[in-house]
């Protein structure tokens, strides 16, 4: 990799503990053009994330080319994955990354293995693929390269604007792999997209980038999520996200409401005290003590609020994958496919594990077991 003006420190000393444990921390980087944010180039021990399923689906797989991103959504589900590498939920998320230098080379031997069985791959469902960072690092034209070879269909589900990069790229994969993109934009005021998700592209780049995903031939579903009580659940707001998403060319809309856990609800509720004070005392009955997600009566109002604008504004719903929480498979026979509704069976909408909403909560267990095992 080439930096000006890099810094280089080779297993400092109190850097990163729960990564020298690992033994596969190669540097640390810092450079101007990243002010705040330092990288830690790791050597990953496997590529391809393997996560628990519902009774009828048996798992799903991903691939996280990066921990922690400068995105910085302060509503993001991921935060505490961080806290296995002895690094904090908040600020360390958003400047502390890891950076697996050779997610492709151990990619390809994963797949070349003779038990892999060609099963749809989600990149996004963490930590988003195409951050700032992916400019310097050029990781997904690798992943994708590999994805294809090794006959593997896979999905994106990403804010970054940087897709639209490897969008040739993806075109010549898609003649070998069927391939799902998805744009995630929650927030349709300039002024709160900025301070709820300070690093990401602005609402406007991202939908261009949706027009630019159909324009080179792919369907393109937009993930409206989290939708944020008080603040992005007003009539007007929901009704002037879908006309620009349905003005975008988007093929679906996938939504739910905000899911806070475990440390990312003190991160959140600390910027809501400091932006929206007057909101502090109704999130907290919303979210009492420590459930993390919007109560049932919550989500099926949204639910009727959203649906009627969704088909005045003639755009379909989208499904997610029923384990990962990324866009659902178009692969014949995909496992997703197979588990058909996204409704639990009670019918009240699943809100799972992309776009900073509710993980499922295999997935959950999953990585509160494993810790760094499924990081790396």
């Amino acid at each position: 990799m080439r930096w000006n003006g890099q810094e280089l420190g080779i297993e400092q000393e109190g850097t990163l503990p729960g990564l020298a444990r690992l033994n596969n921390l190669v540097r640390t980087v810092r450079t101007p053009d990243f002010a705040g944010v330092t990288f830690h180039e790791v050597l990953a021990k496997s590529a391809l994330n393997r996560v628990p399923g519902q009774s009828y689906v048996p798992f799903g797989w991903t691939i996280n080319p990066y921990r922690g991103c400068s995105h910085a959504c302060v509503y993001c589900f991921a935060r505490p994955t961080h806290e296995y590498l002895d690094l904090d939920a908040g600020h360390d998320f958003d400047r502390e990354l890891i950076v697996k230098v050779n997610v492709s080379e151990v990619l390809r031997r994963e797949l070349a293995r003779p038990a892999w069985r060609r099963e749809p791959v989600a990149l996004g469902t963490n930590t988003d693929p195409y951050q700032r960072a992916e400019g310097r690092y050029s990781l997904m034209p690798g992943i994708i390269e590999a994805l294809a070879a090794g006959g593997t269909p896979f999905s994106v589900l990403t804010k970054g604007t940087l897709l639209r990069r490897d969008l040739p790229l993806l075109a010549s994969a898609r003649a070998h792999v069927p391939i799902d993109l998805a744009m995630s934009i929650a927030v349709y005021d300039d002024e709160l997209q900025h301070s709820l998700e300070p690093g990401t592209p602005s609402t406007a780049a991202r939908l261009a980038t949706v027009t630019a995903v159909r324009d080179a031939g792919f369907d393109c579903t937009v993930f409206l999520m989290p939708v944020l009580p008080y603040l992005t659940d007003t009539r007007a707001h929901l009704d002037e996200a879908l006309r620009r998403i349905a003005a975008s060319g988007a093929t679906s809309v996938v939504y739910s409401a905000l899911h806070l856990r475990g440390s990312v609800k003190p991160w959140f509720l600390a910027w809501l005290g400091r932006e929206h004070p007057e909101l502090v005392s109704r999130y907290r009955a919303m979210f009492p003590g420590a459930s993390a997600y919007a109560p049932k009566e919550y989500r099926s109002w949204l639910g009727e609020r959203i649906r009627p604008l969704l088909r005045a504004h003639g755009l379909e719903r989208g499904r997610e994958d029923v384990v990962t929480g990324g866009v659902r498979s178009s692969a014949p026979g995909s496992p997703s496919r197979r588990a058909g509704s996204d409704r639990a069976p009670n019918g009240a909408v699943r809100s799972r594990f992309g776009g900073g909403n509710r993980p499922p909560d295999s997935a959950i267990a999953a990585l509160d077991a494993a810790g760094p095992s499924m990081l790396f």
